[in-house]
């Protein structure tokens, strides 16, 4: 049985990476999904896919992508905020416009996501909604405070709205991911001692695959997580497990 069949979600930053893993899964297990991101995809081909094209940090491309999810297939049951952007340099040397927009398309995106959403998901009697945090959420890393700050803005935040609309039987959590490759880490990537760096942190010692992250997205977009929410889920090949002191055995 598909857990998704029939139901309805939105995803952001669907374009590649995770995004485009959580697009791709849904829609294999039977949901429609309306994509975001600031350039068209290909995926928007396929039959049970809408495409929006803008920025996630204005209102009126969070309200379009909810218009769209219940003008072309009736409603919306889920949603995926999981547009990102990441900056780096300094606390004394980032400029504060950068930071300004990392919040932006982090942070002010995921709210107005949910508050977009909200009535949609309501009229459907309820809902789900994951937002892509980080580990980076959960600790520092040096040189990147406003990612930093950012991510732990959407743990927060995710945590907070859960309060707010459990009562309306709408659950609210988040994943953690810890590295992966994706295209946003490609500079990290070419780096050969830095992706080595990094590996050998997971207990796992390996980075993270895209559909690995899609996958616990869509538990907890499912019927299998109906009691869970509040909840913000590492998916880090135990990157988060590690006190930072020691190197696992064999690295």
């Amino acid at each position: 049985m598909n857990a998704h069949a029939g139901t309805v979600a939105i995803v952001t930053g669907a374009g590649s990476g995770i995004g485009r893993a959580t697009v791709e899964l849904l829609i294999e297990h039977g949901a429609s999904v309306v994509g975001v991101d600031l350039e068209p995809s290909a995926l928007a081909d396929h039959d049970r896919v809408e495409w929006v094209t803008g920025d996630v940090s204005k209102d009126d491309t969070n309200l379009a992508a909810v218009e769209r999810a219940v003008d072309h297939f009736g409603g919306l049951d889920s949603m995926v905020l999981n547009a990102g952007l990441s900056r780096r340099g300094s606390i004394t040397e980032l400029a504060m416009d950068d930071f300004d927009r990392v919040m932006a398309v982090v942070v002010r995106a995921t709210g107005l996501g949910i508050r977009a959403g909200v009535p949609a998901m309501v009229e459907r009697g309820g809902g789900a909604i994951v937002a892509t945090a980080s580990t980076s959420g959960l600790g520092g890393d040096s040189g990147m405070w406003a990612y930093n700050t950012a991510k732990a803005g959407v743990i927060n935040l995710v945590r907070s709205a859960s309060l707010d609309l459990g009562a309306q039987d709408i659950r609210v959590n988040a994943v953690a991911p810890g590295p992966t490759e994706t295209a946003m880490t490609t500079r990290i990537q070419s780096s050969p001692e830095f992706y080595d760096e990094l590996r050998r942190r997971m207990a796992l010692q390996r980075w993270g695959q895209p559909a690995e992250i899609a996958a616990a997205i869509g538990f907890l977009l499912s019927p299998a997580a109906s009691f869970v929410t509040g909840v913000v889920l590492p998916v880090d090949g135990g990157m988060s497990a590690n006190s930072g002191q020691f190197y696992p055995a064999g690295a």
